[in-house]
């Protein structure tokens, strides 16, 4: 909707006779009732003054915004009166007030028309657009201007409250902390500058912000959906959406709002008879895009992510009293370290495999499928197969659901009820039970032993060998698949109370945007100014172990920036493990250095050597932008 949509010729007045804000509410309140805008004038009236009394509505820079939310509105309005001379309405800056607009919203007011009143708020703090309204010698003029703003701000022409012909999208990852906001970003800019309206749903680690509505779904002329992990897909039945990984939106943005733009993009849902059809068309289209396994791992990890860096964070605290301070018998023991150590590792953690299970089937079978994930999950962590025995246990109980959905797809139509509620729980949670307990549990219960015996009888040698090859995995990609698969390892270690691969895999993470900010300090002239500043971002991704931070400098210059990345994170990685660090707090970059077991000064010793070692060999490989 634009704002002239709004602001019409019958509800301004470009020479105000008011000299008091008493007056000035009265005049324009009066031409928007004159206008037919409003119901009640006294009520409209009343409510604009009760506003006014909570804070004054002049905000400065020669302009007033008083306004009212009421039901004595009958169509959302915007009134817009002018004084050259200059009227005191008790304004924030104390100055006096040329250029008001009175906003009359409706009760019922809905997202388009609150929206489009905001970006007026927003086009008044640009002081060429404030000087146009004041010179302006016609109402003709003030509409004119507004729609030119709007133009520059790539508002389209056509664009109306009905949201017809809006682009839509949703961006997911894993965690829920870079890849998800990047993708947003990066096409919420594009489309902006390719003069298109979008809106960008986000499922972050914060939960779902600006979730998208019946109304915009029902009015878009096609969905991207850039994700890693399960979204809420059943809404667009009948669209067309284009799905891809999270990391494609962010490298092509343009490709893929071209697509939608163009109409290239299938019909979701289309032709779905069954849940074989459905499952056939799933994979061949990730045969083009990312392997089934890996969405379906992640969106276990993403939300099993929260319980882990929780939990792990609050052991890695109780440690901080002694290694033993949470035990009654020990000589060391604290209350409050035993405290921290029930809620971190005998709760928090507790769930941690149950939860990693039932979301890998929630992801592969929907909602009938998390029952007997949980389940499946909650037997590996009491049952000795711990974390590996969760992997196993989600996609069995995943792949099993759907075979029961198969299996009764020919009940009669009088017992589609009962599916959900009785038939799909009861058989997926029996078989899934009885493998777990027959097959897997002891198998792998001593595969995991053998594991941990392993690594805990390794010499040095071999230890710097494995951090070598677990911090060069976290800098591959940058978030991606190799990244991930490093992490999860790094997870199950610390299940199983081997504590030193994750200190190599957060060392390794941290390295790659903590390398490319010191870079651009030292090496100013191999970067130009848009990354320079991307670099103090870096400092502090860098700094909270947020790998992607890296991905803008890689995306700009892969063939120099990724082997750069890759030799620092190996030789972080491998240093920790020499120096005989462990962490048992899975996330948290340098906020959890002091938790670690060893010395702390070494760990960041280690990641500090290993930043420098990239940000040298960047320096030295980039050529300079004048070269």
């Amino acid at each position: 909707m634009k704002i002239s949509d709004l602001l019409t010729k019958e509800t301004m007045i470009l020479d105000l006779e008011s000299s008091r804000k008493e007056d000035v509410i009265d005049e324009l309140a009066e031409q928007l009732y004159s206008a037919g805008k409003l119901d009640d004038l006294k009520k409209f009236k009343e409510a604009i003054l009760e506003r006014e009394a909570q804070s004054t509505t002049g905000i400065g820079e020669g302009i007033a915004i008083p306004h009212a939310k009421t039901a004595a509105v009958k169509t959302p309005a915007i009134g817009f009166g002018r004084s050259s001379a200059g009227i005191d309405y008790e304004s924030l800056d104390n100055q006096p007030a040329h250029l008001f607009f009175m906003i009359a919203a409706t009760e019922g007011a809905n997202q388009t028309h609150l929206e489009t009143l905001s970006r007026l708020s927003t086009f008044l703090m640009d002081q060429e657009f404030r000087k146009g309204l004041l010179e302006a010698k016609s109402k003709e003029e003030i509409l004119q201007a507004i729609d030119q703003k709007e133009q520059e701000e790539g508002i389209s022409e056509e664009e109306d409250s009905s949201s017809e012909g809006k682009i839509l999208a949703v961006t997911a990852c894993p965690t829920g902390i870079a890849h998800t906001y990047m993708a947003a970003d990066a096409l919420k800019a594009k489309a902006k500058e390719m003069g298109l309206d979008i809106k960008v749903e986000t499922n972050g680690s914060g939960g779902v912000k600006n979730r998208l509505t019946e109304e915009e779904i029902d009015g878009a002329i096609g969905i991207i959906v850039a994700a890693d992990t399960n979204v809420e897909m059943d809404r667009f039945a009948g669209k067309k959406v284009i799905e891809v990984p999270v990391a494609e939106a962010i490298r092509n943005p343009k490709s893929l709002i071209d697509r939608v733009s163009n109409g290239d993009a299938p019909i979701y849902g289309e032709g779905e008879s069954n849940y074989e059809d459905q499952i056939k068309e799933k994979k061949n289209e990730r045969k083009s895009k990312q392997p089934a396994f890996y969405k379906h791992l992640m969106s276990g990890v993403s939300n099993m992510l929260p319980l882990v860096v929780g939990g792990g964070i609050l052991i890695a605290i109780s440690f901080m009293f002694g290694i033993q301070a949470a035990n009654p018998d020990d000589p060391s023991y604290n209350p409050i370290a035993e405290a921290l150590m029930t809620i971190g590792g005998g709760n928090a953690f507790a769930l941690m495999i149950p939860v990693l299970a039932g979301f890998i089937a929630f992801s592969i079978a929907d909602r009938p499928g998390l029952a007997p994930g949980l389940v499946g999950g909650f037997m590996a962590a009491n049952g000795g197969s711990g974390f590996l025995g969760g992997l196993i246990a989600g996609f069995l109980a995943g792949y099993l659901v759907l075979g029961l959905k198969k299996v009764f797809a020919g009940l009669p139509q009088s017992l589609e009820g009962l599916k959900p509620v009785l038939l799909y729980p009861l058989f997926g949670i029996l078989l899934t039970g009885l493998i777990m307990m027959y097959l897997v549990n002891d198998p792998v219960s001593a595969f995991n032993k053998a594991l941990e015996g392993w690594l805990s009888g390794m010499g040095t040698t071999n230890k710097v060998l494995l951090g070598l090859i677990l911090g060069g995995m976290m800098a591959v990609d940058m978030g991606g698949p190799i990244n991930k698969a490093a992490y999860t390892f790094g997870i199950a270690m610390i299940d199983a109370g081997n504590y030193a691969p994750h200190a190599a895999i957060m060392a390794g993470g941290m390295v790659p945007p903590l390398g490319l900010a010191i870079a651009t300090t030292i090496f100013k002239n191999r970067f130009n100014n848009q990354e320079r500043e991307a670099g103090k971002a870096a400092y502090v991704m860098g700094a909270s172990f947020i790998t992607e931070g890296a991905i803008p400098f890689a995306a700009a210059d892969p063939a120099r920036v990724i082997p750069s990345i890759i030799v620092g994170s190996a030789v972080a990685g491998a240093l920790t493990m020499w120096f005989g660090i462990g962490l048992p707090a899975p996330h948290g970059g340098v906020f959890v250095f002091p938790v670690v077991n060893g010395n702390p000064f070494l760990y960041l010793l280690a990641v500090l050597i290993g930043s420098f070692i990239t940000a040298l060999m960047v320096g030295f490989l980039k050529r300079s932008k004048a070269e």
